[in-house]
């Protein structure tokens, strides 16, 4: 049987004991630039690892695709935080609001609906007041 490293015990330990591995996910698109300094990537990054740190959440990775449309699901690092959530490194995905996830309606859906509860990922849009979590989320 193989040894754990320390990052693996501290992992799964956390799992064990109900931690959440978050992650923050951040997008702007070249549309979105034009709102001005209250919906930049760095700002959404804050207020998102603030809320986490305040809940006790561990930030393990934050994703940002500047620059994209929310209608493109290939964003870099959209792509590269499902594929961390299949490899089981993340079970809770945080966005400002549910445009940063996405703008494609049915695929945004897709991946609330189905692809991260079959991955057994908590997913919060702060400010829509969306938890998976909860049963009375209204996110149609």
């Amino acid at each position: 049987m193989a040894m754990m490293n320390e990052m693996e015990y501290r992992t799964i330990g956390k799992a064990l004991a109900g931690g959440y591995r978050a992650a923050v996910y951040c997008r702007l698109s070249k549309d979105d630039d034009l709102q001005g300094e209250s919906a930049s990537i760095a700002n959404q990054r804050d207020m998102l690892e603030k809320y986490c740190e305040k809940q006790g959440w561990e930030v393990v990775a934050v994703y940002q695709d500047d620059g994209f449309t929310g209608l493109n699901m290939e964003r870099p690092d959209l792509q590269r935080m499902l594929r961390a959530i299949e490899r089981r490194q993340i079970n809770l995905v945080i966005t400002k609001d549910l445009s940063r996830l996405g703008r494609n309606y049915l695929q945004t859906g897709h991946l609330i609906e189905d692809f991260f509860p079959r991955n057994g990922v908590r997913y919060i849009a702060m400010n829509d007041g969306i938890d998976t979590l909860r049963d009375n989320n209204d996110i149609a």
